[in-house]
């Protein structure tokens, strides 16, 4: 006999499962919905737990309000440069930079200097030799910053910077950087280096700091006295990041970054005030330099044009993967992506396969290996549709991670930066990436290709199609749950 414990149960779930029906769907994709919505009528009462912990993309409303307030000056102060781009860059292409300054306030600006860097520890010491030559403000912003052998460099060099009296910000995120072995022994030698740092979207219940605990910033930024700057995957932490495994197996973390000088440094910078402000209400007058208003802005031989793009919460909705997106329908001799964690949404994936069935040659770069159990298994998911589509697939040799996130485009341009081709980068991590419509960048970043084709190997359609059906069960599942944002 039923008890009324068990109907008051029944009619808890059955109701749970109507309300999901009528509230799940609202302003979410199709599949994002489609997730949640069977993971609630699997399970309600634990499905609706879950989904009120992360199924909302919701920042508390200071810092929303400060975060919109930082756009809003970024979209001021960006509106008094002049943007001159000689020669001129194609209307289609034109229209992303449109698409771009709009949803992510920056425009593109000329005049500037790009140079491939791919050493892991050369760039930390590069880095730190510039810091060491500051002498009004150093802004640094990574998503996971630890103090070791590999790092010490540049946060010794921002200790000293910071006795001799420039202002020093850090910036890193919580949940990102206290996982790593040492935070703690890192944060008692922050507090006493002179640096001001502030961990990004903390989870601290006890102080009553918390919001969705899988909001990441997972922006990689630095920035000297606003004539340098750099950007790409690089985490401030040691190429094998304090993994056990990563000991073990010998596995290093393959990086790409780019150094930058000119206007786009200052575009850079502002990204950093805006998160700084947001953070810590504190108002960093080294954006976008209004000193740049109403100056004609002269091109010189071999000057590149580039244009940050910021993403994440408090922007325009994914506006990394509209320009991503945008970029590859434009392609008409070539596509090479590079991406650790390539988990793309329905339109990424018809735009990645429709080119490829439009007959342009796309390659994919992924690692063999990957450091992300579920992440991995997800991306597997997909390789048949991209093998089938005639996408080439090569796979980095393990044991190494190829952590690098960046593409290029026919033979003229060029995305890098911090975002990831998966949901989590899309809708959920704050990110960076800087397009650069540049001849010359494309052919140092084909380098970086042809470097990674040669020593990796390709997948093909006959070896991927003979996997057990119980991999790709593992990977079918792993896809349902890559959704859940």
């Amino acid at each position: 006999m039923t008890t009324l414990w068990e109907w008051l149960l029944i009619s808890v779930e059955v109701g749970l499962r109507l309300i999901a029906l009528g509230v799940i769907p609202g302003n979410r994709k199709p599949s994002t919905g489609m997730a949640w919505l069977l993971l609630i009528l699997v399970e309600p009462i634990i499905g609706f737990a879950i989904f009120l912990l992360v199924g909302r993309i919701a920042l508390s409303r200071g810092r929303m309000e400060r975060k919109g307030a930082a756009v809003e000056v970024m979209r001021a102060r960006a509106a008094q440069q002049v943007n001159v781009i000689e020669p001129p860059l194609t209307a289609p292409v034109e229209r992303v930079t449109e698409l771009n300054r709009r949803l992510g306030a920056l425009p593109i600006v000329d005049g500037n200097t790009v140079a491939m860097r791919e050493g892991y520890a050369e760039v930390i010491r590069e880095i730190a030799d510039e810091v060491d030559r500051a002498t009004s403000y150093v802004h640094v912003e990574f998503y996971i910053v630890a103090w070791d052998e590999v790092s010490a460099p540049l946060l010794e060099a921002m200790e000293r910077a910071a006795a001799r009296g420039v202002a020093v910000r850090l910036l890193l995120d919580h949940v990102g950087s206290f996982r790593v072995r040492g935070y703690r022994s890192m944060v008692r030698r922050l507090q006493v280096s002179g640096i001001a740092w502030q961990p990004m979207l903390p989870l601290q219940l006890l102080r009553g700091r918390f919001q969705r605990p899988d909001l990441r910033n997972h922006r990689k930024i630095a920035i000297v006295d606003g004539r340098v700057g750099w950007t790409g995957s690089l985490n401030l932490i040691e190429p094998g990041y304090h993994r056990a495994s990563s000991r073990r197996l010998g596995r290093s973390w393959v990086e790409l970054m780019v150094r930058v000088e000119g206007p786009v440094v200052s575009s850079l910078n502002a990204v950093f005030a805006s998160d700084w402000y947001a953070e810590t209400a504190e108002d960093v007058d080294h954006g976008l330099a209004p000193s740049t208003a109403g100056e004609q802005v002269v091109r010189e031989p071999g000057e590149i044009a580039c244009q940050v793009v910021p993403s994440g919460p408090g922007l325009a909705v994914e506006n990394n993967l509209r320009m991503f997106t945008s970029l590859l329908y434009l392609a008409t001799e070539r596509i090479s992506i590079t991406s650790p964690y390539f988990v793309p949404d329905e339109s990424l994936l018809y735009a990645v396969t429709t080119a490829a069935q439009r007959g342009i040659p796309v390659e994919l770069f992924v690692s063999e290996d990957a450091d992300q159990f579920m992440v991995g298994r997800a991306q597997a998911s997909y390789y048949r549709a991209l093998l089938e589509a005639g996408v080439r697939i090569y796979r980095y040799p393990s044991p190494d991670i190829l952590h690098s996130k960046h593409f290029t485009i026919d033979a003229d341009i060029a995305v890098i930066g911090s975002s990831n081709m998966d949901m989590r980068s899309f809708a959920l991590n704050y990110e960076v990436s800087l397009m650069i419509p540049d001849e010359g960048v494309v052919a140092a970043m084909r380098e970086v290709e042809d470097h990674y084709r040669a020593i990796s190997r390709e997948l093909t359609l006959a070896e991927w199609l003979r996997r057990s059906p119980g991999a790709r069960y593992v990977d079918n599942v792993m896809r349902l749950t890559a959704a859940l944002q």
